[in-house]
């Protein structure tokens, strides 16, 4: 895996964003965003370790007694928190695909595809024409190939130690660091 340098011309739909170690929102401190989209309009993805610690159907009646019930449900950003995305993964041969804001019918099909993940977010990450790009401009970002391993890796508030640890020493020390450094 490597941080990729930061372009304000080039797109970085597929890749991974990393809070920076510094950020403080807690929107976004510590996280993992998968981003979806990304032009000269805007940009958007999914925050991908804020677990809710549910599943579909506990979460939406609708969903109790069906295919997508057993899928786990995440915060996947601040804008439009009530909306809820059906998001699908699948590890092929030829490489990693995505599928974002899928029919649940259409979900439910996917379920049953080898290697195939599933997953529901409430809200997204989202940014205006313009807006990450000054944020990348200000390493409020570290930008990353999505790791082979990706969705191997518990999908909490770890991923985001691992995943920035593994772009080399020096992020791994500040991966490290306490929440609270006045405990270290």
């Amino acid at each position: 895996m490597r941080e990729r340098r930061k372009s304000t011309q080039q797109s970085i739909a597929g890749s991974l964003l990393l809070a920076h170690p510094a950020m403080k929102d807690p929107n976004f401190r510590r996280s993992v965003v998968l981003m979806s989209a990304h032009g000269t309009d805007g940009a958007m993805g999914i925050v991908m370790n804020r677990p809710l610690g549910k599943r579909l159907g506990e979460w939406n009646g609708e969903f109790a007694l069906g295919a997508l019930a057993g899928v786990p449900v995440f915060t996947g950003g601040p804008v439009q928190p009530k909306q809820l995305l059906l998001v699908a993964w699948q590890n092929r041969a030829d490489g990693f695909q995505l599928h974002f804001g899928i029919e649940p019918e259409k979900a439910g099909q996917m379920l049953g595809e080898e290697g195939t993940q599933v997953r529901a977010y409430l809200g997204y990450s989202g940014w205006s024409k313009g807006q990450l790009e000054n944020e990348l401009k200000h390493d409020t970002w570290i930008v990353t190939d999505i790791p082979g391993d990706l969705l191997e890796q518990p999908q909490d508030g770890s991923l985001w130690r691992k995943v920035l640890g593994n772009l080399g020493e020096e992020w791994r020390l500040l991966a490290d660091e306490p929440d609270d450094t006045s405990r270290n």
